[in-house]
Protein backbone atom coordinates (compact mmCIF):
# COMPACT_ATOMS: atom_id res chain seq x y z
CA UNK A 1 0.00 0.00 0.00
CA UNK A 2 1.48 3.36 -1.11
CA UNK A 3 2.78 6.06 1.85
CA UNK A 4 -0.45 8.45 2.46
CA UNK A 5 0.31 12.16 1.25
CA UNK A 6 0.37 14.78 4.33
CA UNK A 7 -2.29 17.28 3.58
CA UNK A 8 -1.67 20.65 1.88
CA UNK A 9 -0.50 22.98 4.75
CA UNK A 10 -3.50 25.45 3.75
CA UNK A 11 -5.97 22.29 4.72
CA UNK A 12 -4.00 22.19 7.74
CA UNK A 13 -3.78 25.78 8.75
CA UNK A 14 -7.76 25.67 7.58
CA UNK A 15 -8.20 23.30 9.78
CA UNK A 16 -6.54 24.73 12.77
CA UNK A 17 -7.87 27.79 12.51
CA UNK A 18 -11.60 26.14 12.59
CA UNK A 19 -10.26 24.21 15.77
CA UNK A 20 -9.00 27.55 17.76
CA UNK A 21 -12.94 29.04 16.46
CA UNK A 22 -14.67 26.36 18.55
CA UNK A 23 -12.31 25.80 20.80
CA UNK A 24 -12.19 28.80 22.45
CA UNK A 25 -14.97 31.73 23.28
CA UNK A 26 -13.09 34.47 21.69
CA UNK A 27 -9.43 34.88 21.56
CA UNK A 28 -7.34 31.74 22.62
CA UNK A 29 -4.42 32.28 24.89
CA UNK A 30 -0.96 32.74 24.03
CA UNK A 31 -0.05 29.11 23.67
CA UNK A 32 -1.86 28.09 20.25
CA UNK A 33 -1.53 31.61 19.15
CA UNK A 34 2.64 30.71 19.48
CA UNK A 35 1.87 27.50 17.24
CA UNK A 36 0.39 29.30 14.53
CA UNK A 37 3.32 32.25 14.73
CA UNK A 38 5.09 29.49 14.57
CA UNK A 39 4.04 28.03 12.13
CA UNK A 40 3.36 30.60 9.81
CA UNK A 41 7.06 31.56 10.10
CA UNK A 42 8.21 28.12 9.24
CA UNK A 43 10.77 28.00 6.08
CA UNK A 44 11.01 24.96 3.89
CA UNK A 45 9.02 21.88 4.93
CA UNK A 46 6.13 22.74 6.49
CA UNK A 47 5.77 19.65 8.70
CA UNK A 48 9.66 19.86 9.91
CA UNK A 49 8.23 22.97 12.45
CA UNK A 50 8.69 21.76 16.00
CA UNK A 51 5.25 22.06 17.15
CA UNK A 52 4.15 18.69 15.09
CA UNK A 53 5.03 15.80 17.46
CA UNK A 54 5.76 12.52 15.07
CA UNK A 55 4.39 8.96 16.24
CA UNK A 56 5.01 7.01 13.52
CA UNK A 57 2.63 8.18 10.77
CA UNK A 58 0.60 10.67 12.89
CA UNK A 59 1.12 14.00 13.74
CA UNK A 60 -0.40 16.06 16.44
CA UNK A 61 -0.37 19.76 17.79
CA UNK A 62 -1.33 20.74 21.19
CA UNK A 63 -3.98 23.21 20.59
CA UNK A 64 -5.86 22.42 23.90
CA UNK A 65 -9.43 23.90 24.09
CA UNK A 66 -10.91 27.22 26.85
CA UNK A 67 -11.19 23.94 29.61
CA UNK A 68 -8.70 22.04 29.04
CA UNK A 69 -4.53 22.70 27.67
CA UNK A 70 -4.25 19.06 26.25
CA UNK A 71 -6.31 18.59 23.43
CA UNK A 72 -4.78 18.13 19.99
CA UNK A 73 -5.22 18.16 16.49
CA UNK A 74 -4.73 15.28 15.21
CA UNK A 75 -3.51 13.98 11.79
CA UNK A 76 -3.39 9.92 11.21
CA UNK A 77 -3.04 8.00 8.23
CA UNK A 78 -6.66 7.28 6.47
CA UNK A 79 -7.97 3.00 6.99
CA UNK A 80 -7.03 3.14 2.87
CA UNK A 81 -3.60 4.55 3.03
CA UNK A 82 -4.06 6.91 0.89
CA UNK A 83 -4.52 9.96 2.62
CA UNK A 84 -4.93 11.73 5.86
CA UNK A 85 -7.59 12.08 8.38
CA UNK A 86 -8.28 15.12 10.96
CA UNK A 87 -9.71 14.09 14.41
CA UNK A 88 -9.85 16.49 17.36
CA UNK A 89 -8.22 14.41 19.96
CA UNK A 90 -9.79 15.24 23.22
CA UNK A 91 -6.38 13.52 25.29
CA UNK A 92 -8.10 12.48 28.52
CA UNK A 93 -9.63 9.06 27.79
CA UNK A 94 -6.44 7.03 29.11
CA UNK A 95 -7.54 8.11 32.61
CA UNK A 96 -10.19 8.60 34.34
CA UNK A 97 -10.56 8.27 38.21
CA UNK A 98 -12.26 5.77 40.27
CA UNK A 99 -15.83 6.39 40.32
CA UNK A 100 -15.65 7.13 44.17
CA UNK A 101 -12.87 9.20 43.86
CA UNK A 102 -14.20 13.16 44.94
CA UNK A 103 -12.64 14.51 41.44
CA UNK A 104 -14.78 12.08 39.48
CA UNK A 105 -17.85 14.55 39.06
CA UNK A 106 -15.66 17.48 37.96
CA UNK A 107 -13.51 15.21 35.48
CA UNK A 108 -16.43 13.24 33.79
CA UNK A 109 -18.27 16.92 33.67
CA UNK A 110 -14.38 18.34 32.03
CA UNK A 111 -14.56 14.90 29.78
CA UNK A 112 -18.00 15.43 28.37
CA UNK A 113 -16.82 19.43 27.60
CA UNK A 114 -14.12 18.61 25.66
CA UNK A 115 -16.96 15.55 23.37
CA UNK A 116 -18.93 18.98 23.10
CA UNK A 117 -15.85 20.66 21.56
CA UNK A 118 -13.98 18.28 19.79
CA UNK A 119 -17.60 17.27 17.95
CA UNK A 120 -17.93 21.06 16.60
CA UNK A 121 -14.74 21.18 15.93
CA UNK A 122 -15.29 17.95 13.57
CA UNK A 123 -18.26 19.04 12.12
CA UNK A 124 -16.92 22.07 11.09
CA UNK A 125 -13.84 20.41 9.53
CA UNK A 126 -16.54 18.21 7.69
CA UNK A 127 -18.47 21.34 6.69
CA UNK A 128 -15.23 23.01 5.43
CA UNK A 129 -14.45 19.77 2.91
CA UNK A 130 -11.68 18.48 5.80
CA UNK A 131 -11.80 14.65 6.06
CA UNK A 132 -12.38 13.18 9.33
CA UNK A 133 -12.54 9.68 10.29
CA UNK A 134 -16.51 9.62 10.43
CA UNK A 135 -16.52 11.37 6.96
CA UNK A 136 -14.13 9.08 5.45
CA UNK A 137 -16.44 5.94 6.87
CA UNK A 138 -19.18 7.67 5.58
CA UNK A 139 -17.91 7.73 2.14
CA UNK A 140 -16.65 4.49 2.25
CA UNK A 141 -19.74 2.96 3.12
CA UNK A 142 -21.28 4.84 0.54
CA UNK A 143 -18.68 3.45 -2.07
CA UNK A 144 -19.04 0.03 -0.64
CA UNK A 145 -22.94 0.27 -1.11
CA UNK A 146 -22.78 1.23 -4.52
CA UNK A 147 -20.29 -1.39 -5.50
CA UNK A 148 -22.76 -4.10 -4.09
CA UNK A 149 -25.81 -2.26 -6.27
CA UNK A 150 -23.98 -2.48 -8.83
CA UNK A 151 -22.31 -6.04 -8.92
CA UNK A 152 -24.06 -8.71 -11.33
CA UNK A 153 -25.69 -11.35 -9.07
CA UNK A 154 -23.85 -14.91 -9.78
CA UNK A 155 -25.49 -17.27 -11.25
CA UNK A 156 -25.55 -20.63 -9.75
Amino acid sequence: MPAADLPDPQVVRQAINLYLKHAYSGEPPLAPKAVVNSLEAQQGDFYAAKVFVRTGDKLAVRLGNQFYPHMKLMLEPAPNGLTYLFRADTHDKHICPPPNHPDYAAFMELRGKNQKIGEAIEGAWEQAGITTFRKYLEQDLAKRRQQVQFEPESST
